[in-house]
């Protein structure tokens, strides 16, 4: 269990940061040669972002469960503008889970 609890939340982060950089996918059809690169880079820095919090994460659960939740209630703000909309609920969500998980493992070691 001790194992589960330790490589749950960095697996589901790593599923969240697929599932995020999956939306850069439509600048293919948009763009071309150096305006490609630049439109990928745009929109791969919320993947970015995330890669960066979960090396933080995995080396400080702590730290990084707080910074997890604090993005969960970031994309909220964000994305929904305090209504529930479920393209809120589906950026929100997962970082929040993420977040519990990281300090529910830091706890409970």
């Amino acid at each position: 269990m001790k194992k589960v609890m330790f490589w749950l939340p960095r697996i589901l982060t790593i599923i969240f940061i697929l599932f995020i950089s999956m939306f850069s996918f439509d600048v293919f059809s948009e763009y071309s040669g150096l305006e490609l690169l630049l439109a990928l880079f745009m929109h791969l820095i919320p993947s970015l972002i995330l890669t960066a919090l979960l090396v933080v994460a995995w080396k400080w659960e702590k730290i990084g469960g707080i910074l997890f939740i604090l993005l969960g209630i970031g994309f909220f703000i964000f994305f929904s503008g305090y209504d529930m909309q479920i393209g809120a609920l589906i950026t929100t969500l997962p970082a929040l889970i993420v977040g519990i998980l990281f300090l529910i493992n830091y706890y409970k070691n």
